[in-house]
């Protein structure tokens, strides 16, 4: 099972997963990851993982084959937040964070779901709508 989840800031993709994943399920998270790189300059994750198991075969050359194609699009990912008490996704998350070093990456145990959540809603100074926001309060 792979579902979206809201978060109260538009260019946050959030999503659970569980069980197994399907190859439909997958391509929903990147439907919905492809519609906010289309609107916003930066776009972060939030991916929970709680009781996965496996992804079907699809699935997962479907996540490889989508991976591979974001290597060159790198620059429009801000943050990924990786929820999750299972060991060996948060190893696979340092990987990551070793490999991808221009997208921070940060793992947090389920009982921080709030603050992981609040972290990746956070954008990078210079991408706030208004200058305000980016810590411009006038001459």
């Amino acid at each position: 099972m792979l579902d979206l989840i809201s978060h109260p800031a538009d260019h946050v993709v959030a999503m659970k997963a569980g069980g197994v994943v399907t190859a439909h399920e997958l391509q929903r998270a990147i439907d919905a990851i492809e519609a906010a790189k289309q609107a916003h300059p930066k776009v972060s994750l939030v991916v929970e993982i709680d009781t996965l198991r496996f992804m079907t075969l699809t699935a997962l050359m479907k996540d490889v084959g989508y991976g591979l194609t974001q290597l060159g699009d790198l620059e429009h990912y801000h943050r990924a937040a990786v929820v999750t008490d299972q060991e060996w996704v948060k190893q696979l998350a340092h990987l990551e964070k070793r490999l991808f070093k221009a997208v921070e990456i940060r793992t947090f145990p389920m009982r921080d779901h709030v603050a992981a959540m609040a972290w990746a809603g956070e954008l990078p100074k210079g991408n706030h709508e208004s200058p305000e926001e980016d810590g411009y309060h006038g001459a």
